[in-house]
């Protein structure tokens, strides 16, 4: 089931008891009687309205009128993302206890959607240093999840899961937010040409098979991530020229 999310639009009228907005579903299909997270208070979503009847579910790329439970609407801000929860309410230590164990949750979020809300709570600057990371290592493992469950291609999947690696070493730093050599072992050993291989190939590429051009660019796609973290690499560690060689041919793949 996609997780579901209300974006807010604005609050039309709010007491202690709950209040009405105006919201637009920017994921999954958002259905009367769901509960809907708000950092660590919970909304429920008592009715929903379009064109002036109720109706009882509407789904993303859609706007409503919602009528919600929970004296926290007053404080609610356009802008402001809502997420729905199954209502004991799945908290960042059960994502994180079901990513690492693999028990059966209710209502399991998939790979997909959990990456994409992970990686909203990992860049949301309101949020604590300590919590956005917690969400950042939870969008590597969904990432994870993710390429296992469709069978992505390595180079593809590598790309992806350094996106999130590699933000996390640079919003945070080393350690913190991650090992940077062992980010660039892990995508170099994915690797299967040397940097003057690759370069020879890039002269004529035009020339490749398709399959072939293909795979030098998902090659292509895993440098940046490397050129990211090199200022985080010792000067004599050989990992440093290994990722200087390949900065040096990146322009002239395809």
């Amino acid at each position: 089931m996609s997780i579901a999310e209300l974006q807010v639009y604005s609050v039309e009228e709010a007491d202690v008891s709950g209040g009405v907005c105006v919201v637009r579903c920017v994921g999954g299909v958002a259905r009367a009687g769901q509960v809907y997270a708000a950092g660590e208070s919970r909304l429920g979503l008592r009715r929903i309205e379009r064109y002036g009847r109720p109706v009882a579910f509407f789904a993303a790329g859609n706007v409503a009128t919602v009528h919600l439970t929970g004296a926290v609407v007053a404080l609610l801000t356009r802008g402001q993302v809502l997420t729905a929860v199954p209502p004991d309410g799945h908290a960042l230590g059960e994502l994180e206890a079901w990513l690492a164990t693999d028990p059966p949750l209710e209502d399991e979020p998939r790979p997909l959607e959990l990456r994409a809300l992970a990686m909203g709570r990992a860049r949301d600057a309101r949020l604590p240093d300590g919590a956005r990371l917690r969400w950042g290592r939870v969008a590597v493992a969904a990432t994870r999840r993710k390429a296992a469950r469709a069978g992505e291609d390595a180079l593809v999947a590598a790309a992806e899961e350094a996106a999130v690696r590699g933000y996390l070493i640079q919003q945070f730093g080393p350690g913190p937010g991650g090992d940077p050599a062992a980010l660039c072992r892990d995508l170099l050993a994915l690797i299967d040409l040397t940097p003057g291989a690759a370069a020879g190939e890039a002269r004529s590429w035009r020339d490749l098979p398709k399959a072939r051009i293909l795979h030098l660019r998902r090659i292509k796609n895993l440098l940046p991530w490397l050129a990211l973290v090199r200022p985080h690499l010792a000067p004599d560690d050989p990992l440093a020229a290994a990722v200087d060689a390949w900065t040096r041919v990146r322009p002239r793949l395809p």
